[in-house]
């Protein structure tokens, strides 16, 4: 099992996402704490790059980050995936 941390400011942005959005972050989080932080199974993921990993749910993504403790999720928002932060 893997420790899963949501930083506040992205609880605070999960808070304001549709329910069909909050239900796949649930989700995610399920495969994170029972599968670790590679996700190749859900949609658009890819590594970035070191520790950190991402996927789409829909226009919303989630970012995350392997630590020594365990997982730390950043929910972002992007208008359009061309002006995405990564």
């Amino acid at each position: 099992m893997w420790k899963v941390n949501i930083k506040p400011s992205a609880e605070r942005r999960a808070m304001k996402m549709p329910e069909a959005q909050k239900k796949l972050l649930i989700m995610l989080q399920g495969d994170l704490k029972t599968k670790g932080p590679v996700q190749p199974q859900w949609p658009n993921y890819s590594k970035l790059g070191g520790n950190k990993h991402h996927c789409h749910l829909s226009y919303k993504w989630v970012c995350w980050e392997e630590t020594k403790t365990g997982v730390q999720i950043e929910v972002y928002y992007a208008g359009s995936r061309e002006s995405a932060p990564y």
